[in-house]
């Protein structure tokens, strides 16, 4: 405890003494400050306030027993109770061992760990804590591996119940999510593009998956899917009593809500209107981020070598239900690929609205409107790597390109096609509403 003192300051470290005259609490505050404003908020973590990890032991017999064991509460990880032989954290330019002989533990190391830990549990399962096998690699948003025992604890255990929040503070969002669920299950592309296939326990036999990706049974889940009550009836009622609405027209219904909202790795927010693009002629504005504390880091290095500016990215709203689980992605030459390559593979954006509107097709169903489209503008670093068409820019980098705003349009309507975010006026308002230097010439 002292060494804790002297290495992480008097307050890293308290004490609390237990109902018996044996037990006490040692808790150790682990700062957080460093963490990357937007990713705390997308976290749900208070920037200012220390994360507690507890560790319960005896006064007297702490040193001795076959092994010894941690019960780390917090409010990321939950409650985790293993043996400390077996951590290995391991990242691309460190890996740390944490082998504690049972004679000799030391509380530093568990402050060491966690704070090695923290930035990267995006990278790890919330149930499992075993690294994820995401094709595409992490996104932003902590989330469930697809695991079936994962699975299993994560909605039984009632870990999924923050649909009703969502919806109470992000209505559009859900509904935007909704939305993007059905383009994608509509789509003749659907073996493709609705990836992830969800996985949700059947309520009526918490041992079975209702929906299993090596199962796909695409139109049950679109049955289930047109049984999800409209989110603006959803605001109008008690959840609860919409719930049981739900599960009368469909048990699946709410189930697969809660798995359309759970499953978004990506960070989206509704826009207040002092924040909004008024260029962009529409209501509908939402920050989008989607780059995990890892990449966001390799992106603001490369940023302070080459400098980034920003340009628009145009996909039909069917593709972004996997845009927003699996990032953007080079899909030149694979079977995601749904226009041409011609100025060879990489990511396709442009600085001029009118080239990426074209890209962004419409579909149906966001607020009950009609002939909805999409566009995301990016921020994109300006290194030798940037191919440069004319209007039409290729970046083979995925590294390099941050999705930052999603703007949607819906009734037909099209936003101004003659914006050039190169034009310095634009450039402006849009490094006023991001409210920091985030892009540099």
């Amino acid at each position: 405890l002292t060494a804790v003192r002297e290495i992480y300051g008097p307050n890293a470290v308290s004490l609390r003494y237990g109902i018996t005259i044996d037990d006490v609490d040692i808790d150790l505050h682990i700062d957080v400050s460093f963490l990357d404003e937007e990713i705390a908020v997308a976290w749900d973590v208070i920037r200012t306030e220390p994360i507690i990890v507890r560790l319960h032991c005896s006064l007297t017999q702490y040193l001795n027993g076959p092994g010894w064991s941690i019960v780390c509460s917090c409010a990321l990880c939950g409650v985790q109770s293993e043996p400390w032989d077996r951590h290995l954290f391991t990242t691309k330019s460190l890996t740390l061992h944490i082998r504690c002989c049972y004679s000799h533990f030391h509380c530093s190391q568990t402050i060491e760990f966690a704070e090695q830990r923290i930035p990267v549990l995006n990278e790890y399962c919330v149930v499992c804590d075993e690294p994820h096998v995401f094709q595409n690699g992490p996104m932003l948003r902590p989330t469930v591996c697809e695991r079936e025992l994962c699975v299993f604890a994560f909605q039984t255990l009632g870990v999924m119940n923050e649909a009703a929040d969502e919806i109470a503070t992000g209505a559009q969002v859900v509904d935007l999510l909704v939305s993007m669920c059905r383009s994608a299950l509509e789509s003749p592309r659907k073996v493709v593009i609705f990836e992830p296939y969800p996985s949700v326990v059947d309520p009526n036999d918490p041992q079975m998956l209702a929906f299993n990706p090596r199962k796909k049974n695409y139109d049950r889940v679109m049955k289930a899917l047109d049984s999800i009550t409209s989110i603006r009836e959803m605001t109008q009622a008690p959840y609860l009593e919409i719930k049981k609405q739900m599960d009368k027209q469909d048990p699946l219904a709410h189930p697969l809500l809660q798995w359309v909202i759970s499953s978004n790795r990506s960070h989206i927010v509704k826009l207040p209107v002092n924040r909004q693009l008024k260029f962009m002629h529409t209501p509908h504005q939402f920050l989008l981020l989607s780059s995990p504390p890892a990449k966001e880091s390799n992106f603001r290095a490369a940023k302070n070598l080459y400098g980034s500016t920003f340009a628009f990215h145009g996909s039909h709203i069917e593709n972004w239900h996997s845009i927003l689980r699996n990032g953007l992605v080079v899909a030149s030459n694979t079977r995601l690929q749904l226009h041409g390559a011609m100025f060879g593979s990489g990511i396709y954006l442009s600085p001029l609205s009118s080239i990426s509107f074209g890209y962004s097709g419409q579909q149906s169903q966001f607020l009950q409107s009609r002939n909805l489209k999409c566009i995301a503008l990016c921020e994109v670093i300006t290194s030798p790597d940037l191919h440069k068409h004319g209007e039409i820019w290729v970046v083979p980098n995925t590294d390099h390109v941050c999705t930052r705003f999603f703007f949607v349009y819906e009734d037909g309507q099209v936003g101004d096609t003659s914006i050039n975010t190169q034009e310095s006026n634009i450039h402006k308002e849009i490094l006023r509403v991001i409210g920091n230097q985030t892009a540099t010439g």
